[in-house]
């Protein structure tokens, strides 16, 4: 009788791991990780980087690079108050709750991308830049193409489920980048923690910003099809590093992640000066602006 529960106990567990199998191949496949010096490029960590994955909400930095454009350009202002469709206020959670016919300003729309990834103030952004968003679209990707994101494929402003809206871990560090680089005056606003907003607080989803020395943006991201996706940077002394993870299996272990690849980065790498577009650690926004972060000078 022993010999039989044994035996039978070995075939349970056997059988269990046989049905993890698929579950953790999938796992597998969808992860990525890449880690960069800011500053040079220099690559300090790769696994999976080419490999084109769904950015998820990811996909919203692109819109904030070309939102960020347009601000320098003077095609809108931070005060721009902009017209919210009923496509744009129809999109699923996470959002704002915009309504249709109400108007948002651009700079409380930039604060809902930053903290809770308003998919209705992606879209009311895509449409006031782009007409539409499958125009808005066609711009980010050839902005992606521009940049040398040579993988990456935007057909969504948000990131939600599309099987053609793929990029790449390496694709998405020199999205970063580039925000850093080309638009260090709006850069703070990634630092924000909590944003108020018609007496509604949204609180940063990247809980890494609460927890992680130095960090002070930029992005998360999921979808089912993802996983928990996270592009994140940090500095410490003359260092700041850009990190990104496609598919983590929950955001506990995604953030893990992130954190042990930045100390492993930071212990063995010395970067080469201090960075620009260093972000204070921010507060809680309200409806006319952050409060922790500067109100980035520029167009207005």
């Amino acid at each position: 009788m022993v010999g039989f529960v044994a035996r039978s106990a070995a075939v349970l567990c056997a059988c269990l791991a046989l049905a993890l199998l698929p579950a953790r191949a999938e796992a597998a496949s969808r992860y990525a990780a890449y880690v960069i010096d800011a500053r040079t490029g220099e690559v300090l960590h790769e696994e999976n980087a080419n490999a084109r994955l769904y950015p998820a909400s990811l996909t919203k930095l692109m819109t904030l690079y070309l939102t960020f454009r347009s601000l320098e350009r003077g095609e809108l202002t931070l005060d721009s108050r902009l017209s919210v469709s009923s496509y744009a206020a129809s999109q699923s959670p996470t959002k704002l709750g915009l309504t249709t016919g109400s108007r948002i300003r651009v700079e409380d729309a930039i604060l809902g991308l930053v903290t809770q990834s308003a998919n209705d103030a992606s879209v009311v952004l895509a449409e006031t830049i782009g007409g539409n968003e499958a125009r808005f679209t066609r711009m980010m990707t050839q902005q992606a193409q521009a940049l040398g994101m040579s993988r990456t494929n935007f057909t969504s402003t948000n990131g939600l489920p599309d099987p053609d809206n793929v990029s790449t871990a390496h694709d998405m560090a020199v999205l970063a980048r580039a925000l850093i680089n080309d638009y260090p005056q709006y850069y703070p606003y990634f630092a924000t923690k909590n944003f108020r907003y018609r007496g509604r607080n949204f609180p940063n989803h990247n809980r890494l910003m609460q927890s992680y020395p130095g960090m002070d943006g930029m992005k998360t991201g999921y979808i089912r099809a993802a996983g928990y996706n996270l592009v994140a940077s940090a500095v410490r002394g003359r260092t700041r590093l850009i990190g990104v993870i496609f598919g983590g299996t929950s955001p506990i272990a995604r953030n893990a992640g992130m954190a042990a690849l930045l100390d492993e980065a930071f212990e063995s790498h010395e970067g080469t000066g201090a960075y620009v577009a260093e972000a204070p650690a921010a507060g809680g926004g309200g409806g006319g602006g952050p409060a922790g972060p500067p109100r980035p000078a520029g167009p207005r």
